[in-house]
């Protein structure tokens, strides 16, 4: 038995790109990407994919959901750590193929299961003099990840947690 669609779906570009139907454009995993930023700041604080279930839940409970693709699980954002997302916005671009969801985060305000504020605390070098080393930006850890979740490596950044 296949699952109902949950959202409309429409081969009309002008009532896709111009009209007021929602119809998410999912990839062909079933996947939507999902760029989240602090409602408050602006700061980029991760990026993710929310299947169908994922994004009628977060429409629903004003919570942010998504998909793991490493645990090809469903979760809800801070379901561990307690640093949830709330939903202040989403939006989806003129194709319905990316959303992007401004957040207030709750808890601890760290967004990253590393223990940062954002995913994206460490800058690439750009330039001929460019040695390819990360350069850390804004990486203070607002929690320590082996006390939350309980394993070693997610203080060493390498487990994928929500």
């Amino acid at each position: 038995m296949t699952k109902p669609e949950i959202f409309a779906k429409t081969e009309d570009k002008t009532e896709l790109e111009e009209g007021a139907l929602f119809a998410p454009n999912f990839d062909a995993n079933g996947l939507l990407p999902a760029i989240v930023t602090s409602a408050e700041t602006g700061e980029v604080l991760m990026f993710a994919y929310m299947n169908a279930e994922a994004l009628a839940l977060s429409i629903k409970t004003g919570e942010a959901h998504y998909w793991s693709r490493a645990r090809q699980a469903l979760w809800r954002k801070g379901e561990t750590s307690g640093n949830c997302q709330h939903i202040v916005e989403m939006r989806t671009d003129c194709d319905q193929d990316v959303l992007w969801l401004r957040v207030e985060m709750a808890g601890s305000g760290a967004c990253c299961h590393t223990g940062r504020n954002s995913c994206f605390y460490r800058a690439v070098p750009l330039g001929a003099n460019s040695t390819g080393a990360l350069v850390p930006v804004d990486a203070e850890r607002q929690f320590d990840p082996e006390a939350v979740y309980g394993h070693a490596d997610a203080a060493k950044g390498t487990l994928k947690t929500p």
